[in-house]
């Protein structure tokens, strides 16, 4: 297609601002994510290439979001300055309609399109498998000042918690709470103090920590498992020294890859293949639980007990009940009573472990629709946001941001809600992924022809004609 002026000024006023805006909010968004994950590179001593390198692993993630709003908004902003400086007036008399000056950016929006179905089925999951790697190897690395107050930290050989850090470096500790892990897994001591300091400088491969003020409590293993008080000692301490091994903490290789199976790194072709196994396998499983309850409900012995007492067939549970000794009769109902109570349970207990089974699958289709969904939003966006531009007429860097984002928060809040919907089988995923892409669809074809035919969105005039009778009638009626 050749490009006529025309065609290179649109171009150019609408590039302009999509690729300044795209910038602008991916080193926002790259900030923001920066403050999210700020607690887990804190206190590591990490090289400021990892950070630049997880950034440049998260990155890729941020596109689907950062450049349909980019879009929204550059098409709004576009438009809406054509129709504010009258330019669409001047386009209009020399017979270039609305859809002949979107046409160009029709073509670079399909472009831009395809670019955001390539990231999100090939780039990120590629992103996704080097951030978790990376994120779990940073998990291990737990240096003698990250202990978090209030819970319990895995350090060394050892499960301590704190109840407060203070002084220079966090170094002095206050109530605290330590678990030794022993051989056979039981936690057989524990170490309570007042206060605590770390050294960490008095080992090259571990830390130091000074107690002070507490006690240390050992449970005595004994030979004679049927005794039921086990001994146990109790030590008060002024000061306890403990020695933590961290060399298993220390020696991380940021670079290790061990994690390799979530369906966020997986492509469309990946998904639908573990979609068809991981439902293949709950049905599967729903199957095998079935025959399970079967053959736990007893009836096949249960025709067996009735053929010894009544050769001509069922013909009820009264008539069956009246058939057996009182005593026998009794003693059915009680087992009929305890069968069906420890079926509700099963049934209680088994009904987790299929939503979490159906939950998994929904997010597998879920994350292979969103790929679609994504691509799609960056050529919908430009459909619902170009024709508003022209309807509002005004350019700049007011009203069009405001209609902009509230358009675009509009469309990511609904379509979290519908997804989160989908996950628990509230929806089916595939109107969890695509009901509000369906509707915006429709408002942007609805706004592409009344901007066509010069209208606005609502028309104002006949809303009051048609509110104006009803109206009328309740001011006379309130008169009265």
């Amino acid at each position: 297609m050749k490009l006529t002026l025309i065609d290179r000024y649109i171009l150019k006023s609408y590039l302009t601002v999509l690729v300044s805006f795209f910038f602008i909010l991916m080193f926002i968004f790259i900030i923001q994510t920066i403050w999210v994950f700020i607690d887990e590179f804190a206190g590591k001593g990490l090289d400021f290439s990892v950070l630049l390198r997880f950034l440049l692993y998260y990155s890729p993630k941020l596109i689907p979001l950062v450049l349909p709003l980019t879009i929204l908004l550059a098409s709004i902003m576009t438009f809406g300055n054509f129709a504010e400086r009258y330019e669409f007036a001047a386009m209009k008399s020399a017979g270039i309609s609305l859809m002949r000056a979107m046409r160009p950016l029709i073509i670079v929006n399909s472009i831009a399109c395809l670019a955001t179905f390539y990231v999100a089925n090939t780039v990120i999951p590629l992103a996704e498998f080097k951030t978790y790697n990376l994120r779990k190897n940073l998990s291990k690395m737990r240096p003698a000042l990250a202990i978090t107050e209030g819970m319990f930290n895995d350090i060394g050989e050892s499960n301590i918690k704190v109840g407060r850090k203070y002084g220079e470096n966090d170094r002095f500790l206050e109530d605290v709470i330590i678990h030794e892990k022993s051989p056979n897994q039981i936690n057989n001591i524990v170490i309570k103090a007042t206060r605590g300091e770390l050294k960490s400088e008095a080992l090259s491969e571990g830390l130091q920590l000074v107690l002070y003020d507490g006690h240390r409590y050992e449970e005595v293993e004994q030979k004679n498992k049927k005794k039921k008080n086990d001994p146990h000692s109790r030590i008060a301490f002024k000061q306890y020294t403990m020695n933590i091994d961290l060399r298993a903490f220390n020696n991380v290789d940021l670079n290790e890859v061990s994690y390799t199976n979530t369906f966020k790194m997986q492509n469309t072709g990946e998904l639908s293949q573990s979609i068809d196994s991981l439902t293949k396998n709950y049905i599967s499983e729903i199957e095998g639980f079935a025959k399970t309850v079967y053959l736990r409900t007893g009836i096949n012995s249960l025709d067996q007990h009735k053929g010894k007492h009544q050769a001509k067939g069922y013909a009820g549970i009264a008539h069956y009940l009246s058939s057996l000794p009182k005593h026998e009769g009794v003693q059915f109902i009680e087992d009929a009573k305890s069968n069906i109570s420890m079926q509700l349970s099963n049934f209680s207990s088994q009904k987790g472990v299929f939503f979490v089974r159906e939950k998994v699958i929904n997010l597998h289709r879920l994350w292979r629709d969103d790929k679609f969904v994504n691509a799609y939003a960056a050529i919908l966006l430009f459909f619902v946001g170009a024709p508003l531009g022209a309807i509002i007429r005004k350019g700049g860097f007011g009203l069009p941001i405001v209609v902009a984002l509230t358009i675009f928060l509009t469309y990511h809040f609904a379509g979290t809600l519908f997804k989160n919907s989908a996950e628990d089988g509230s929806l089916h995923p595939f109107w969890g992924a695509w009901l509000i892409s369906i509707v915006l669809t429709i408002v942007g074809l609805v706004a592409t022809i009344r901007a066509s035919k010069d209208k606005s969105v609502f028309d104002i005039e006949r809303l009051k004609m048609i509110l104006r009778v009803p109206l009328n009638l309740i001011v006379k009626k309130w008169k009265t």
